[in-house]
């Protein structure tokens, strides 16, 4: 299990109207001036916005790939550390995260099935 940034950042860029932003330690994601993800390549994690109730669930149930980052606005913050998160897991987190921010219209443009198509394709044992 894990995935790369190179994997983080496929996802990323399968969504719509995503603006990055570069600083000394960090990347963050926006969409239509709304962040929604943050990128720490020297920890290998990222920053997720999520609900309040899908950050706590998912900082209950696995602490070892998931902590709080914070809370704001009614959303809560998650960090995920890569190394412990597959894939398919990952891109329905930045999903997630991006049309939290995401205006309706364009939201519902971009249907999940379309951003998974970015994921690697998996290999099948002969």
């Amino acid at each position: 299990m894990g995935v790369s940034s190179a994997v983080f950042h496929r996802v990323v860029n399968a969504l719509a109207e995503v603006e990055s932003s570069q600083a000394h330690d960090w990347t963050s994601f926006s969409v239509r001036g709304k962040r929604f993800g943050y990128y720490w390549p020297r920890t290998e994690t990222v920053g997720l916005k999520q609900t309040i109730t899908e950050q706590q669930a998912l900082v209950s149930e696995r602490p070892e790939v998931f902590e709080e980052q914070y809370t704001s606005g009614g959303f809560g913050w998650v960090v995920v550390y890569l190394d412990g998160i597959d894939a398919d897991e990952l891109a329905e987190l930045v999903y997630e995260a991006w049309r939290l921010s995401a205006p309706e219209e364009l939201a519902d443009g971009l249907p999940f099935a379309k951003v998974a198509k970015a994921l690697p394709r998996r290999r099948v044992a002969r």
